[in-house]
């Protein structure tokens, strides 16, 4: 049996540095840094990766590139009174996956849409980037497709902001079920208030 297009595309983005991805890529990215934060593409740069996601070649559904500085949280110095190792300078990351928020810089640049998932596409010393698959639930071929048709409803308004893509499920530790887990459902800050 032959392969399909997308399973080679798929086997070059699993190890990008040891395929010709890696330069694709090095020349590509001399492009995005010169890119504004959020970037609207007329096509994914990953086509198997986006439609695995549910990305369809329709109208109301479009892909942006959000580019998101990489590392922890930049906290200033104390000026006194702490030994080195108890300023908490360093190692002070985010609550957040550097994906949540590029999902939810996206949703923030297109008010009208709602984020369907999202993906890696590259990274460099400063800078990652992620492409963001937006929907528009309110367009008449979204509505009409049964495949996409849900994201219509008012109960996945606000899907990114409140951790209900992948990326989201999975910095909220829902990927996991049963033991070990009872403390993050239905989330970890609601749960903290249960007995209040």
């Amino acid at each position: 049996m032959s392969k399909s297009m997308y399973a080679y595309v798929r086997e070059a983005w699993k190890r990008p540095d040891a395929s010709e991805v890696r330069t694709l890529l090095w020349h590509r990215m001399q492009q995005w840094r010169r890119e504004g934060s959020v970037v609207r593409l007329e096509h994914p740069t990953r086509i198997d990766r986006a439609r695995a996601l549910g990305y369809k070649a329709k109208q109301g559904i479009v892909v942006a590139r959000v580019k998101i500085r990489r590392g922890g949280r930049r906290k200033s110095r104390f000026v006194r009174g702490r030994r080195t190792a108890r300023m908490g300078a360093r190692r002070i990351t985010p609550g957040k996956s550097l994906q949540r928020i590029a999902e939810e810089r996206a949703s923030r640049r297109y008010p009208n849409m709602e984020v369907l998932n999202s993906y890696w596409v590259g990274q460099d010393g400063k800078q990652k980037w992620f492409e963001v698959i937006l929907v528009d639930g309110s367009h008449p071929v979204i509505r009409s497709d049964p495949a996409l048709s849900w994201i219509s409803d008012a109960v996945h308004q606000g899907r990114a902001e409140r951790g209900m893509t992948s990326a989201g499920h999975k910095g909220r530790g829902m990927r996991r079920r049963g033991r070990g887990t009872e403390k993050t459902r239905p989330s970890i800050r609601s749960n903290a208030n249960r007995g209040k």
